[in-house]
């Protein structure tokens, strides 16, 4: 029987949602698969520059539990993607979505498992480092791995994973175009530089002004006051 999902996993995604709408991370955009559901995201993941996988446009889906954060979400890439700890069928397999059990047998520590603190952001920076950096001791795809092992340990100079990454990352292209997106191709355009509203600047500036200054510029014209009219009474009186 489906569970349903906790008011705590409706508020959490509903913020993270918003945060990364108003604040866009880099390396990666995210939308809902439909506006009436907070449970199933798409990711699209953009290829870091200077790495294999530069100008890649790569298309997921996130899918979170009705307990979440308290379990791990699932991801599913929807492009193709060659890599030693993908699926042949797009699950990406990576420690941190993985639930927070001690099993002797995987290999991983309990702290490289997930817990709740991690988020989207998190995962999907992970993800990104993940790209680069695999994880050949417990692979998703055997035979992908054997072949980055041997293009790593040659140095590049054996060419066959590399000449497929390549490959991959070219057809995702046409998807971006279709999709209206333009992909990072620098580091200029990949790395995001926020910087605070004008509107929030002034909030700010405002709010300081008033919690330093505002008490006591007030009791300084009241004092100013009562010493006038300290000054007329006593005049009146002499």
């Amino acid at each position: 029987m489906a569970q349903n999902p906790t008011g705590s996993a409706l508020r959490a995604l509903a913020l993270e949602f918003k945060s990364l709408q108003e604040e866009p991370v880099e390396g990666f955009r995210v939308k809902l698969v439909s506006d009436e559901n907070l449970f199933e995201w798409e990711v699209a993941i953009f290829g870091p520059p200077k790495t294999l996988y530069e100008g890649a446009y790569f298309k997921a889906h996130v899918k979170f539990p009705p307990d979440y954060p308290y379990s791990p979400p699932s991801i599913r890439f929807l492009s193709k993607v060659w890599h030693p700890n993908v699926y042949e069928n797009g699950d990406l397999c990576i420690s941190i979505l993985h639930p927070p059990i001690d099993d002797p047998q995987s290999g991983e520590l309990p702290c490289e498992r997930w817990n709740p603190t991690q988020n989207v952001r998190t995962i999907l920076l992970s993800v990104i480092s993940l790209l680069n950096e695999p994880n050949t001791f417990s692979p998703a795809n055997v035979d992908a791995s054997v072949m980055y092992r041997r293009w790593k340990d040659s140095k590049g100079k054996d060419k066959e994973y590399e000449n497929i990454i390549r490959k991959q990352v070219s057809s995702t292209h046409a998807e971006a175009t279709k999709d209206n997106v333009i992909v990072p191709m620098t580091l200029e355009e990949y790395c995001i530089k926020h910087t605070a509203k004008p509107s929030e600047q002034e909030a700010d500036m405002t709010d300081f002004y008033d919690d330093d200054y505002g008490d006591d510029m007030e009791d300084e014209e009241e004092e100013d006051e009562y010493d006038e009219d300290n000054e007329d009474s006593g005049n009146g009186e002499s």
